[in-house]
């Protein structure tokens, strides 16, 4: 299967990629904003379909 489908099949949406996380930060109150290797990211382990990815 390719990486790019595998979304449909785990019941999560693709991740958004923004220019601004501070107001997806928001969205939810287990939002949390980490920075890995160069990029920031929204990540949410109780519904992770509030994922984004910055950079």
């Amino acid at each position: 299967m390719p990486r790019s489908l595998s979304y449909r099949y785990s019941g999560v949406g693709p991740m958004k990629v923004r220019s601004s996380l501070k107001s997806l930060k928001g969205r939810h109150r287990d939002c949390k904003v980490v920075r890995r290797k160069g990029r920031v990211y929204v990540i949410n382990k109780t519904n992770p379909r509030f994922k984004a990815r910055q950079g």
